[in-house]
């Protein structure tokens, strides 16, 4: 009897539908009415589409376009997938931004995508839609996502142009007040893949990103002065202290307690091993 686990969950408004998976279940001929994009996290699969016959593996991409009827079946065991079932008029709000505005919507031609960067970029997709955090901007990711699977390349701007050092900078004098990726856009007067692009050539880091490490440098340098974790998330502009933990515990593998802890211990020692203060 086929078996299997299938956890279905309504995100970003009820606009995605994201699906994780783990079946040896053989599925008869379907169709989505979105686009779906996803990666095969275990085993394998064979389906038919009507782009041709089709086999997936562990680490590859696949998709699927509006209406496109297809199938699908184990290879071996049971395999295990996550999907994003995204609508067209998301996509191809996307797809414009992505290409300049020259097209509105594009099919995508490959079922199978071999590329760690694009399977990177996807797994940040699924966590930034399903986490929600209003910190995160989702087109970020999905907008790269995109890009990278129809191939569009942008137009180029330079390392040193001042409209993107502007952004850098409106970031540094106040992480924590709302830098979104659509209002920096509008302020360079690039599109939303160009200040993307541009931004991340010139920090290393997309510019969601980047403001998450202004906000959690913030964040420290309140936690060393003893505020309390609560009200540091706030002052330096995340949701809440969860959001904050997340973000510390992605990027240094130790939790905003535990920085707050180690802190307290070295004024502690400070203040016993010196006379004046311990006095």
């Amino acid at each position: 009897m086929a078996r299997g686990t299938f956890l279905v969950r309504s995100v970003h408004g009820g606009d995605i539908t994201a699906v994780d998976a783990h079946s040896d279940r053989s599925f008869a001929r379907h169709a989505h009415d979105e686009f779906g994009v996803g990666l095969m996290t275990g085993g394998a699969q064979y389906s038919w589409s009507g782009r041709g016959a089709v086999e997936a593996a562990r680490g590859q991409l696949i998709t699927v376009n509006p209406g496109e009827v297809h199938d699908g079946k184990p290879i071996g065991q049971a395999r295990a997938w996550s999907m994003l079932y995204i609508p067209a008029r998301l996509v191809g709000d996307i797809v414009a931004d992505a290409t300049e505005g020259q097209i509105a919507v594009r099919e995508l031609h490959q079922p199978v995508v071999t590329n760690r960067a694009l399977a990177d970029l996807f797994v940040q997709a699924r966590a930034a839609v399903l986490n929600a955090d209003p910190a995160r901007d989702l087109g970020e990711d999905l907008i790269a996502l995109f890009a990278g699977l129809i191939g569009t390349r942008p137009l180029a701007i330079g390392r040193t142009d001042r409209r993107i050092s502007r952004l850098r900078e409106a970031i540094d004098d106040d992480p924590a007040a709302a830098h979104g990726l659509p209002a920096m856009a509008a302020q360079a007067g690039f599109s939303r893949f160009q200040t993307l692009r541009a931004f991340a050539r010139l920090t290393g880091l997309t510019p969601n990103a980047y403001m998450v490490q202004k906000r959690l440098d913030l964040a420290r340098r309140r936690i060393r002065r003893a505020m309390p974790l609560a009200e540091t998330a706030i002052e330096a502009g995340f949701a809440d202290q969860s959001h904050m933990h997340r973000a510390f515990v992605a990027r240094y593998g130790y939790t905003p307690g535990q920085y707050a802890r180690a802190h307290r211990v070295h004024v502690a020692n400070l203040c016993k091993n010196d006379p004046i203060t311990a006095h």
